[in-house]
């Protein structure tokens, strides 16, 4: 057996519809599952939402809900899911024009920094759910040389 890439990733939810308007409308990912445009939603069993964002596979992110009452994700160090990356474009001016959006929309940074391969920003969704917002740094060659992938973490300076 061979991992090919990483399919998808499901996230447990409080409120599907607050989540996904935070996924379609903030982070501008487009909804497949149910389709925002239908004119008659389609009720499944239970509450979901489905993210693409392209031809590479059907969905990469799925939200179930789980309701109101669903215990927090606890903060500090602990075990399970750190953040997932989003990747917004391959130069600082995007990474900025994502910032510039996600700022205006009322998100707060909980992070920024400099990786070598990658400029990344931190955010995290309604649940709590830590998102990284990164670009791949133009002309770093992680192929040839991976212990980049490894380089000391600093500051982002945008």
């Amino acid at each position: 057996m061979k991992i090919k890439e990483l399919g998808h990733l499901v996230l447990y939810v409080r409120d599907v519809n607050r989540s996904a308007a935070f996924y379609r409308d903030v982070l501008r990912w487009r909804q497949v599952l149910p389709d925002p445009t239908a004119s008659a939603p389609t009720q499944s069993r239970i509450p979901v939402a489905a993210f693409s964002a392209g031809p590479r596979t059907h969905h990469e992110l799925l939200l179930i809900e789980v309701g109101e009452d669903a215990k927090r994700v606890p903060a500090g160090r602990r075990v399970g899911m750190y953040h997932f990356g989003l990747k917004v474009g391959d130069s600082d001016d995007e990474l900025r024009k994502a910032l510039a959006h996600i700022t205006k929309a009322g998100v707060t940074i909980a992070g920024a920094s400099d990786h070598t391969v990658t400029h990344s920003l931190y955010i995290h969704d309604p649940d709590g759910n830590e998102v990284e917002l990164y670009i791949d740094v133009p002309g770093v060659d992680w192929k040839t040389d991976p212990t980049l992938v490894g380089a000391p973490i600093r500051p982002l300076r945008l």
